[in-house]
Formats: C-alpha cells, sequence, structure tokens
C-alpha cells in the first residue's frame, strides 16, 4: 500500500477478523443493496407517494429532497462512527430503528411529521452502504476483500435496473406500502448479519476524546445543503429562486470552513492529506465521472420510455431487468476474474469503453424507438456496471493507506452519493433546458399561415371533423404542439446521450492519466505465472 506522509492526522482505522465471514458477506449483501433499493423505490414511486399521502407537487418535491439529502448529510460520518463506536452499534441498533420507522410512515397523513420522519428514514438509511464497506476492511480476511468489494460495487446498476420493475410490482400487486415496508423485512435481517459476522469491539475513548465534531457537521451540512440548491433548483429555476441562491451559497460557504477547520484542528476527521496521492485523486474524478456517464443507465433510458413511449415503470423495468441486472450475475464474477490476473486500469478501459459505446447508440434514437430497440443500449450499459466501479474502488484502495480508511471513506461517500445525485438533478436541468432550446427552433419553423402548416392542420383536423369545426381545429392545433414537444424531447435526450458520451471519454483520459499501483493485496497474478506454478505443484507431487 501507499504510505501517505500524513498517516498521524486523523483517526486509524482497525478491527478484528470475522468470526463468521460468510456472515460478514451477508451484511454487506444486505446493507448495500437496501439502501441503493429503497433510494431508487422511492424515486421511481414518487408519483404514487404523492397520490398516497396527498400531496401537492412541490410537497412532494421536498420529501424527495429530505429524504435523500439526510442520506448525503450522515454518509461521510459513518465511517467515523464505524471506528469511534464499532460496527455492531452503528448497524445494529439503526437497522432495528429502520424498520420501526419504515413500518409508521405510510400511516402518517401531517406533512410535517412526514417531513420529520423522512429525514430520520434517511439518516438511518445513509449509514448503511458506508458500514458496510467498513465491514470488508476492518473485518473480513484479505482473500475475502476483491468478491465482497464487488457485492458493493454492483449493487447500483443492479438497484437502478430492477428498481423500476419492483417499484411497479409494489403498487400494483402488494400495495405502494411496500416501497417502505421492505425495509421492515430486510432491515432486521442486515442487522442480525452483522451481529453474527462482526467481532464485539469496545467504545475507542481515544477517538471519541479527539472527535473533530465540528469538521463533521460542516462538511455534512455542506454537502447536503448544496444537494438541496441543486435538487430543487430545476423546480425553482436557479437563482431566480431566493431559496435555492442561499442553499447553494450558504453549502459553498461551509465547505470552505470545513477545510479550514481541518488545517486548525489537533486530530482532524478527514484531511484531505489521504488524497495526496496521484492515483487516488485521479480515481476519485473518475469515480465522479462514472456516476455521470452512467445517467444513461438511471435516467436517460427509463425516463426516454417514461416521457416518449408513454410506458409504466414496470414496463421499462422488464427491459432493465433482462438485459440488464440478470447479465451481471455473469459479468461480475468475469470482472472478479480479470481483476486477480490483469491490471484494473484494463478491466476499468473496458467498462468506460462499453458506457462509450451505449451512449453513443443512444444518440441514433428517434421518436420510432420503442423499448426493443434499446437492448443493445442496456447490455452495454450493464457491461459498463460490471466492469468500472468495482476496478475503481480496487485502484483508490490500492493506492491509499487503508488505516486510514475512515478519512478516506468520507470522500468515497461524498463522491459516491453527493454525485449521483446531484448528477440527477443536473441531468434533469440538462434536459429540461435542451427541450425548451429545440423546442424554440422547432416553432420557428411554424409560422402561422404558411402554407404547410395549414395543409398539415387541415389534414388533422379532418380526423376530429366530429366534434366540429372550431373543436376539430382545436384539437388539429393541440396535437401539433404535441408532436412539437415529442419531437423538442427526443432531441433533448439525444442531447442527454452526448453528454455522458462525452463525460465517458473524459473518464478514459483520467484513467490514462493512472499509473500502477504498488504491491499489496490486489496486485494481480498473470495468467502465465499462475500456469507455471499449477506445473511446479503437479511436478513436485510426482
Amino acid at each position: 500500500m501507499a504510505e501517505n506522509s500524513f498517516t498521524d492526522q486523523g483517526p486509524r482505522s482497525r478491527g478484528g477478523i470475522a468470526p463468521r465471514p460468510l456472515f460478514a458477506v451477508g451484511a454487506v449483501l444486505f446493507g448495500s443493496f437496501l439502501a441503493n433499493f429503497d433510494s431508487r423505490l422511492t424515486s421511481v414511486g414518487l408519483p404514487d407517494l404523492r397520490g398516497a399521502f396527498s400531496l401537492g407537487f412541490d410537497e412532494g418535491a421536498w420529501l424527495s429532497t429530505a429524504a435523500i439529502g439526510s442520506q448525503i448529510f450522515i454518509a461521510p460520518t459513518v465511517a467515523w462512527l464505524a471506528t469511534a463506536f464499532g460496527l455492531r452499534r452503528i448497524l445494529g441498533v439503526p437497522s432495528l430503528l429502520y424498520a420501526l420507522v419504515s413500518l409508521v410512515i405510510p400511516f402518517v397523513r401531517d406533512y410535517t411529521a412526514l417531513i420529520t420522519l423522512s429525514i430520520v428514514h434517511g439518516l438511518l438509511l445513509g449509514m448503511f452502504v458506508p458500514a458496510t464497506l467498513m465491514i470488508v476492511f476492518r473485518n473480513l480476511p484479505i482473500r475475502w476483500w476483491l468478491p465482497a468489494i464487488a457485492i458493493y460495487s454492483i449493487r447500483v446498476g443492479f438497484a437502478l435496473d430492477t428498481g423500476s420493475s419492483m417499484a411497479g410490482f409494489y403498487v400494483d400487486h402488494l400495495g405502494w406500502q411496500w416501497l417502505y415496508w421492505q425495509g421492515v423485512v430486510l432491515a432486521p435481517l442486515m442487522g442480525l448479519m452483522v451481529y453474527l459476522g462482526t467481532p464485539p469491539e469496545p467504545v475507542n475513548q481515544e477517538v471519541l476524546r479527539d472527535a473533530d465534531w465540528g469538521g463533521m457537521l460542516l462538511l455534512g451540512t455542506g454537502v447536503s445543503m448544496i444537494y438541496a440548491g441543486l435538487d430543487q433548483g430545476n423546480r425553482l429555476d436557479w437563482l431566480e429562486s431566493g431559496t435555492v441562491a442561499a442553499l447553494l451559497i450558504g453549502g459553498g460557504l461551509l465547505l470552505v470552513a470545513f477545510l479550514i477547520n481541518e488545517t486548525m484542528v489537533r486530530r482532524p476527521w478527514a484531511h484531505v492529506s489521504v488524497l495526496f496521492s496521484r492515483n487516488v485523486g485521479l480515481a476519485l474524478i473518475v469515480i465522479l465521472l462514472y456516476t455521470l456517464t452512467s445517467l444513461s443507465n438511471s435516467s436517460l433510458v427509463p425516463n426516454f420510455l417514461a416521457t416518449v413511449v408513454q410506458l409504466r415503470p414496470e414496463q421499462t423495468g422488464e427491459l432493465l431487468v433482462i438485459y440488464g441486472a440478470l447479465p451481471m450475475f455473469v459479468m461480475v464474477p468475469v470482472s472478479i476474474f480479470l481483476l486477480r490476473h490483469v491490471d484494473p486500469r484494463g478491466v476499468l478501459i473496458v467498462g468506460l469503453s462499453a458506457f462509450a459505446i451505449a451512449n453513443l447508440l443512444g444518440t441514433q434514437l428517434t421518436h420510432d424507438w420503442a423499448r426493443g430497440d434499446f437492448v443493445a443500449i442496456v447490455i452495454l450499459q450493464s457491461i459498463g456496471q460490471a466492469f468500472t466501479l468495482l476496478p475503481i474502488i480496487i485502484i483508490a484502495v490500492a493506492n491509499s493507506d487503508v488505516t486510514r480508511a475512515t478519512a478516506f471513506a468520507a470522500y468515497i461517500q461524498i463522491t459516491r452519493l453527493g454525485g449521483a445525485e446531484i448528477g440527477v438533478a443536473l441531468m434533469g436541468t440538462w434536459l429540461r433546458v435542451r427541450e425548451q432550446v429545440h423546442s424554440n427552433f422547432l416553432g420557428q419553423h411554424l409560422e402561422n399561415g404558411s402554407a404547410d402548416v395549414v395543409k398539415i392542420l387541415g389534414r388533422m383536423s379532418a380526423s376530429f371533423a366530429s366534434h366540429g369545426a372550431a373543436a376539430a381545429m382545436a384539437r388539429a392545433t393541440g396535437s401539433l404542439a404535441a408532436l412539437v414537444q415529442r419531437e423538442a424531447n427526443v432531441l433533448a435526450y439525444i442531447d442527454g446521450f452526448w453528454l455522458t458520451f462525452w463525460l465517458a471519454i473524459a473518464a478514459l483520459g483520467f484513467v490514462a492519466l493512472m499509473t500502477r499501483a504498488p504491491p499489496g493485496p490486489f496486485t494481480p497474478v498473470p495468467l502465465g505465472s499462475m500456469q507455471a506454478l499449477i506445473r511446479r505443484l503437479g511436478l513436485s507431487r510426482r
């Protein structure tokens, strides 16, 4: 592992080997998947939740912001909390509280109480993924690290591809309440896995004594405020809204204050020195670019099918499950095998190239595209999910000081969760602005009274003749406006695919700047060396 000259700054991670590694891996599986499934289900099912809770559009938007913003607030601090209090305390009790809150929320009708419980729900949910990642490095034998990190990394793509189908199934067959109630079943199971798979740990009094509470509050509050401003910016017209401006400016000032704080306190919680490795910094940039380019999978494909093709989530989900989620069961083992024997940079290039090709194919879409036309794109995105995030994490960890995983995990979580949610907000704005631009350009070619427009309106109004002349012309005008809006949306989604394509190309450029990682647990064993070892073992037995 690369040594960091600042290892005396911040708490050092430590932990005993898990007595039952399979249960520890189970905890990673349950925790990471539960967090991503929950976030995906509530975002896909938000229209149903608005109807169930009798919320207006604005109230529903703040409900989503509060739930995700609270996750972003707590996520960077979880690794420190696990170091101080132990994983059993950080995951065990919160899992039971999370189950209780998930059970209660569907029965709440007061908006203030609903927002409050959603914030608590998000705080508890935000603890699961970072804490389960700590299980890997603190409690699992080194030989278990790669498959455990693989489980951690594929949860994103798997949840994105199956979330739409599950949300549709819950709403149509079990009831919208199960968007929350799945946590009632899964969270206690995760807590049980943690209890059985991790050793008991005493409270780390040394870490508590030197706690950098101010730094934690500054970073968490700053990032969550920036997310809230970006999430609401698309709805409130960005800096035209005092609320959005206050959130963005206030969040930025808090982040500056955090950086100043980390240089002044005696034992900083997440000193930026943990990033003073070339490959670590580049890996975090690539993680951010990966989250943005993967928006083609999480946002562009399902939203195009919903907006232009008018499919419901469960109809879109069938495509994503069959051609997106299921191939991962084959691709992830292949990815693990390659990472054991090939430089992770090569695997990462394959994954980002798959995303780039998928996004380039998406730039060819038209309004005639149906669900089946996206099969090749979704398969390539599945390859990208399996071959991208896992090698990025391996590269970052292989070049960092694992004993300082507490500080490093803070930046990983900011990049992982903050980058993903901020990317969704920015992509929504990009699509809205591009749709308005294309709608304006298309409208300039539809001059009132021109021969072509009159001819089109006459042909359309003939199909509405039974409604009367005046109503027929009004309906024909409305239909023509709908066609213009449809084509503007198609062009906006093409621009979205172009954006994600160039983000993938930029990520490949940063990968090219990476150097080989120092020797360590993740150093690949060349296939030729492995074969030679097998031959030597065979000769020795003779």
